[in-house]
């Protein structure tokens, strides 16, 4: 029968013309995925050329070669520097045949993973698809490939790496930062955020870490400053957590030094890409505990307590614990200013307006540790008890109890005295239990 198989002695599969037939049609539906510049390749047509007659072990080997001559390509488009600093060969590879003289497979795949050629899951399945080139065209004497195992090599080879499109041109790390320091540097949002996003992770780290150490020393241009200080909130926004972690945490290394230009500017770095978060508490106290010990010795000087309030809303969610009564008791104090007069202003309400209105929204950071300090220092605080008797003052004093009210859990324990507080019906009461 035409459709049946015939066996050598051998146990050797030989296609009929009709099995050559749906053959073709499955290797032609496989190659469609095939990038269109990668379909005149003269391995490919090989392939084509040999599989109808069933040369399997041919087709696996040219298949392969295909692979390893796409990945070279992408390679040297890539960066063939990088490739250099990631894959020893005991050379320096320039040329195209220097891979083909110098660099075996396995390097040429792990190479192209670890400068973003290829992802892990591609360098794990081409080194399985080498694995099937090399038992069966590289050794004759191995059982027969059936077609099977022809189109599942070949399915992998498209998928991750024929069919796949050529990377992008990546940076060279030092020339990069060479060309931050120059007027001529790109300030293009777009360009940027895909020559820095589509770097591997490890350069991405490399680099970040870089722009700290030049962004921190005290001999770094104005030019080269204010261009990393553009480019630096894109780079971080691909950061992975743990090296965003690592990076804020070298301020700790920068305190001891006890350079204070260094430091200031370690701490701008911080801020300028929003990781005060990932602060340490040796940190935040070293740059807020002198803030608030001015602030809070600083009552109704209005030029300090603007500077004072302003160097603090960063850090307004990351106060330490032991600093948080000075902290809340100061910024209370602030907000609620004194009853006087002027022979400038028209009124007798006064306070730091700069500082008033960065206030409420550092309120909104409390949690219920900071609403109790918030307690604390209305109930204690004998300037602050005696500034409220005035209504302006006590208006002032019950905007900010409504925000720390909306903070607070249900299982606060001053719960009750903060809804008198801002019970303006209830006014006679809060002050009878603020007088006890």
């Amino acid at each position: 029968m035409s459709n049946e198989i015939e066996l050598r002695r051998t146990g050797n599969v030989v296609p009929t013309q009709v099995e050559s037939t749906e053959v073709i049609s499955l290797i032609r539906s496989r190659l469609s995925y095939i990038r269109e510049d990668m379909r005149d390749n003269t391995y490919i047509i090989e392939a084509l050329r040999v599989l109808p007659v069933g040369g399997y072990r041919s087709a696996i080997g040219a298949f392969w070669n295909a692979v390893v001559d796409d990945l070279r390509k992408k390679v040297m488009f890539r960066s063939i520097t990088l490739f250099n600093r990631e894959i020893n060969v005991g050379r320096e590879i320039k040329t195209y045949e220097d891979f083909q003289n110098y660099v075996n497979d396995d390097q040429l795949i792990e190479g192209a993973y670890k400068i973003g050629v290829i992802g892990w899951e591609a360098s794990k399945v081409l080194k399985h698809a080498k694995e099937t080139r090399h038992i069966f065209s590289g050794h004759p004497s191995s059982s027969e490939p059936s077609i099977i195992k022809v189109l599942g090599m070949m399915e992998d080879c498209i998928n991750y790496v024929l069919n796949v499109d050529y990377p992008m041109q990546i940076i060279d790390i030092s020339e990069y930062i060479t060309q931050l320091g120059s007027e001529d540097y790109d300030r293009n949002r777009v360009a940027i955020e895909n020559a820095l996003g589509d770097l591997p992770e490890h350069y991405k780290n490399e680099l970040a870490n870089r722009l700290f150490t030049a962004y921190i020393h005290p001999d770094c241009s104005t030019i080269l400053r204010s261009n990393i200080e553009f480019c630096m909130p894109i780079l971080w926004r691909v950061l992975p957590k743990e090296v965003k972690v690592q990076i804020v945490r070298r301020v700790d290394q920068e305190i001891p030094r006890g350079n204070t230009t260094s430091i200031s500017y370690a701490f701008a770095f911080v801020e300028l890409v929003g990781g005060n978060m990932y602060l340490s508490t040796l940190a935040r106290k070293y740059i807020v505990e002198p803030l608030i010990v001015t602030l809070n010795d600083s009552l109704d000087t209005w030029a300090t307590e603007n500077r004072c309030v302003s160097e603090l809303e960063p850090f307004a969610g990351y106060i330490p614990s032991d600093l948080l009564p000075m902290y809340v008791n100061a910024l209370t104090q602030t907000y609620i200013g004194h009853i006087g007069s002027s022979y400038y202003h028209a009124r007798t309400d006064f306070y730091a307006d700069g500082a008033a209105l960065k206030i409420p929204g550092m309120f909104e950071k409390f949690d219920d540790e900071a609403a109790e300090a918030f307690v604390e220092a209305v109930k204690l605080n004998e300037i602050i008890k005696r500034r409220i008797k005035n209504s302006s003052k006590m208006r002032r004093l019950r905007s900010l109890g409504n925000i720390v009210l909306e903070r607070v859990s249900d299982r606060f324990k001053d719960r009750k005295f903060l809804e008198l507080l801002v019970d303006e019906t209830k006014e006679r009461e809060f002050f009878s239990l603020l007088d006890q």
